[in-house]
């Protein structure tokens, strides 16, 4: 049994049903209708509580009294949050299809890009979606939960449990993101000796916004979040912009990326060391209390600030390493040429002195002296 999927895009040959490059070609379209399940399961009453496990953040901990009835509701994690997961990354599955069709593709149809570098074009366009969603989330929360009053404002009433529903949301949304690069990997088509690659960022991402959340770290982890998205923007922009033939403008773009980088690299060292070293050890607690969601013990204060130094390290030392991979390359045609020109002066002179040697003089009986040239 053969057909052309849910839509026949443009260029698709037939192929059949339940089979791999159906799932692939059309993976969007059954992500799309998996969420509408849910969303459907909302408008009616028998089954709107299961569905709304899916959709809605649970685990409210808001104690509301006669006094405090205009409060916002304040929501923790828990093993519900498993369900959020899995209907977000269906979300972020589709949110990457959108991307990729509606506006990645068209740009790519303007621009001829070899393989390699519209892999590249669309991997920055869609990290690009991403962090310019994440950035504008996180200053509208920022905004409202009234961020950087004080330096202190970071350990102050730690554990930080009881977190907003759009502070909930959104570290929900950044680990639902990070959980949906891995069947990317399936959809994509990704290249064996890629997929490493792709593994390694994922899961390290995923890992850190994970521990964020899971250790009530939110206020410093959506502010270091919040910077290394901004740099990774500029970045990606950048790439963008050379991908596209704008490549003064991209020039400009990645010297600011540059500096910025810098600048991020010694405001997350900073950054760890007060709020880690020093913050929060005011407050510090012998043992973990989970019960309470308190992880302040000089371990987990320790290994949190040698976890952030060491990426911040890590990132440093790939930029170095980057940095010079890129003077040496720049500086390889200067030599080739300069080389070149002395080959060419070498052949000049070893030809002219075949010339003078070839013009031998012959000495006729008559006392004329004739020079006989070589052809």
């Amino acid at each position: 049994m053969a057909g052309g999927g849910f839509r026949k895009r443009p260029g698709n040959k037939v192929v059949p049903y339940f089979s791999h490059e159906f799932v692939i070609q059309n993976h969007g379209d059954i992500v799309t209708c998996m969420c509408m399940v849910f969303i459907v399961g909302l408008m009616f009453q028998t089954t709107a509580p299961y569905a709304s496990a899916f959709v809605a953040p649970k685990h409210n901990v808001t104690e509301i009294t006669d006094n405090q009835s205009g409060m916002s509701a304040l929501y923790t994690y828990g093993y519900k949050d498993f369900a959020l997961y899995f209907f977000y990354t269906l979300v972020a599955i589709i949110f990457h299809a959108v991307i990729q069709e509606y506006v990645l593709d068209k740009l790519m149809r303007k621009i001829r890009l070899s393989k390699t570098k519209a892999n590249k074009f669309n991997e920055s366009g869609q990290l690009l979606a991403f962090y310019l969603v994440s950035i504008v989330c996180a200053v509208v929360i920022f905004r409202d939960e009234s961020y950087f009053q004080s330096f202190n404002f970071f350990w102050n009433g730690y554990p930080h449990a009881g977190l907003t529903f759009f502070t909930k949301l959104f570290f929900v949304l950044q680990i639902a993101y990070w959980l949906h690069m891995f069947p990317e990997i399936y959809f994509q088509k990704v290249k064996k000796e890629d997929v490493m690659n792709k593994v390694v960022f994922g899961a390290v991402n995923l890992f850190i916004c994970a521990s964020i959340y899971y250790l009530n770290l939110t206020r410093i982890g959506m502010t270091l979040l919040f910077i290394e998205y901004f740099v990774n923007t500029v970045f990606h922009v950048s790439r963008i912009l050379y991908f596209s033939g704008k490549n003064q403008i991209a020039r400009i773009s990645f010297t600011i990326y540059n500096i910025i980088f810098v600048l991020a690299r010694l405001t997350g060292i900073i950054l760890s060391v007060f709020v880690f070293w020093f913050g929060f050890k005011s407050s510090s607690v012998d043992s973990i209390d989970f019960k309470a969601g308190n992880f302040n013990t000089p371990l987990v204060r320790l290994t949190c600030l040698g976890g952030s130094l060491l990426v911040q390290a890590w990132m440093m030392w790939n930029f170095i390493l980057f940095q010079c991979k890129k003077i040496r390359e720049n500086s390889k045609p200067l030599s080739s040429t300069s080389k070149t020109a002395v080959k060419t002066n070498l052949k000049k002179n070893k030809s002219s002195r075949s010339e003078s040697e070839s013009d031998a003089e012959i000495k006729e009986p008559n006392g004329e002296v004739l020079k006989q040239k070589s052809n």
